[in-house]
């Protein structure tokens, strides 16, 4: 993984576990239901970003016999544990708290200590989602945002993303609770804000958990990569037709591929096997992430009557 992307994760690690702290203070001096349940929140976001340099490092283990492909799938194991961390221990934490706050609800007490906490949190976590906004950014390229994050293969950026854009919306949330709680003399209003906050969480947990399950089954690699073995292949003097490719992204960096190649007539067993060894060398000086490139010699009309036979399996 990229130190970018590394320092995503840092920064979001020590901001969550900094502003944990100070809301479970602010949350036992001032009985604020939106208070604690943000408390509640940035102690889910500390556990998740250990959980994903842990699975950074799995991910990163060199292949071995058992596992020939390398350990890539790790980072989306943990990922999806993330998402539901984020659901399991955020949002339904947190709507559980709102529902008890409603039925029992207490006056807030000194609410100028959620206000300063709250502020101080908003600038921390503001600072975490614009290191990982910048570095998404970078990485997405001119796709928009939301087809850069269904294409992604990579969770860790988008992951912390999510969950930072989730706790600075919870923050405003928490803050506008406490306010007009204090103001109106309401207190059942923070209790509503926490339920708020746990949909929030919910949403999030959701998207997360839709795209981290993808990429744990097993998803197809950037379409940029298949146009550009296809037409390394097709370029070498030895094929006659470069038919198609089936990829599927192991891991943030690790992509297997399987090469459909109808070879020239005549060619001795060498000739074709130095053919093959040509376009494995050549692709992988353009993507480094393809770990194996397995080749089928079929002709054209072989290769799209299955291609034809799959596509209606999933029809």
């Amino acid at each position: 993984m990229s130190e970018s992307n590394k320092l995503v994760v840092y920064a979001a690690l020590i901001g969550n576990l900094i502003i944990a702290m100070v809301k479970f203070v602010a949350a036992y001096l001032t009985n604020s239901s939106a208070m604690l349940s943000e408390a509640i929140h940035s102690v889910v976001d500390t556990l998740n970003e250990i959980l994903l340099l842990y699975g950074l490092k799995k991910s990163q283990q060199p292949a071995n016999m058992r596992h020939p492909f390398g350990y890539g799938r790790e980072l989306y194991f943990w990922a999806f544990i993330v998402a539901l961390m984020v659901f399991a221990l955020g949002s339904v934490v947190s709507i559980y708290q709102g529902i008890q706050h409603i039925r029992h609800p207490e006056e807030i007490v000194s609410p100028v200590i959620n206000y300063v906490v709250l502020g101080i949190a908003i600038v921390v976590e503001g600072t975490s989602w614009f290191i990982a906004l910048k570095s998404f950014r970078k990485s997405k390229g001119k796709l928009g945002y939301f087809q850069a994050f269904r294409r992604s293969k990579d969770p860790t950026t988008f992951t912390v993303l999510f969950e930072d854009t989730a706790a600075l919306l919870g923050l405003v949330i928490a803050l506008l609770g406490v306010y007009f709680s204090h103001t109106l003399n309401m207190p059942v209003l923070d209790g509503i804000a926490s339920i708020l906050i746990g949909v929030i969480l919910a949403v999030a947990a959701l998207l997360l958990g839709r795209e981290t399950k993808g990429l744990l089954l097993g998803e197809t690699a950037d379409p940029l990569l298949r146009q550009n073995v296809l037409s390394i292949a097709q370029q070498d003097p030895a094929v006659l037709s470069a038919n198609g490719l089936i990829t599927e992204q192991l891991g943030a960096h690790q992509v297997l591929a399987a090469l459909s190649l109808e070879f020239k007539d005549n060619l001795t067993s060498d000739q074709i096997e130095a053919c093959v060894n040509r376009i494995e060398a050549n692709t992988k000086k353009v993507h480094p992430e393809v770990v194996a490139l397995f080749v089928k010699p079929q002709t054209q009309k072989v290769w799209m009557e299955r291609m034809k036979g799959r596509l209606d399996d999933t029809a």
